[in-house]
């Protein structure tokens, strides 16, 4: 009779662990979903102290959010002054209609110019008494005291490029004068600089206030169930584990922030955006107020949702470890 052979053991032992570890997953997920509703539902059983709790996150949340859209709106009129930026060469009063045609090609062929327009001494002189309305005076001249001139659009304008180009054209020969004014330019990226600073250092600020905000609120929030952390606590739940809804509250907290926020920003903007069309018309120009858009108002909804998780994180964290079982 021959020996029976030992059959090869089935690989149970390898099974069994991950059997735990999906388990464990599946168990960690219902955990968060169960957290997540159950704090969300905490916070709508008190509208009154969720609502102004939230206003309070929106208002510090608007500030920045609005210097950072008037720094937008600074950027665009920035854009159309570029655009508006010229130089003027003049030339000398002796160089004739022929000549001046030459010298406006010679000028358009120079590196860092974009584009030019001649400007003839007859049609300086008709915009000169047009725009003055000394059409009679002006018409007893025997001859036209005004040269013919260039309109310079540089390529770039920077105070630094520009300067550089009107130093090149004023070694030209045959032009008298290169005029340029560059002093609004710089004063223009100056705030501009001096906003973005400002800009920052507030969301600096009022960043810190959300989290000040949401972190004595969740502080209450722990006090009010302190009996009940020491309870999970004996029976060997652990930090991750309390601090759990507590975190999903502050996310709450910072999201719901966050879209009142937006809901402010977007009813202020339509409420001035008339007066400021209107101001913009009257100075012949075209301006609307730019608005956030779905990129930034995504950031922005990201942002106070962390900075709400934050401020739970950072104050359950500190009164956890006061909170001892007795």
């Amino acid at each position: 009779m021959s020996e029976r052979q030992p059959s090869a053991e089935r690989p149970r032992g390898a099974q069994k662990p991950q059997r735990r570890a999906s388990g464990g997953g599946r168990a960690w997920l219902r955990h968060h979903r169960a957290m997540m509703s159950d704090s969300a539902l905490r916070l709508v059983k008190r509208p009154i102290a969720t609502l102004l709790t939230m206003l309070a996150i929106a208002i510090a949340l608007i500030l920045p959010a609005g210097l950072w859209l008037a720094l937008d709106s600074a950027r665009l009129l920035d854009a159309e002054l570029d655009d508006s930026a010229t130089l003027t060469v003049y030339f000398a009063a002796d160089v004739g209609e022929s000549r001046a045609m030459d010298l406006a090609a010679e000028v358009g062929e120079q590196p860092g110019v974009a584009g030019t327009r001649l400007v003839t001494a007859a049609e300086g002189l008709a915009d000169f008494q047009q725009t003055l309305g000394v059409d009679d005076a002006l018409s007893q001249l025997e001859t036209n005291p005004l040269p013919a001139s260039v309109v310079v659009t540089p390529d770039a304008t920077a105070p630094a490029e520009v300067q550089a180009l009107s130093q090149r054209l004023q070694a030209l020969d045959g032009v008298d004068e290169v005029r340029l004014d560059l002093a609004w330019l710089d004063r223009l990226q100056q705030l501009a600089a001096l906003g973005q600073r400002v800009a920052l250092a507030l969301a600096l600020l009022f960043g810190l206030g959300v989290l000040l905000v949401v972190g004595n609120t969740i502080r209450l929030a722990v006090e009010s169930r302190r009996q009940e952390i020491e309870v999970v606590t004996l029976i060997g739940a652990t930090h991750a584990f309390v601090r759990r809804p507590f975190l999903y509250s502050g996310a709450w907290y910072g999201l719901g922030g966050g879209a009142l926020s937006l809901i402010i920003l977007v009813l202020g903007g339509n409420w001035l955006a008339s007066p400021v069309a209107a101001l913009a018309e009257s100075y012949g120009a075209h301006f609307a107020l730019p608005s956030l858009g779905i990129g930034h108002s995504a950031f922005l909804l990201l942002f106070s949702t962390l900075l709400g998780w934050l401020g739970a994180w950072l104050a359950v964290g500190r009164h956890l470890a006061d909170i001892k079982p007795r």
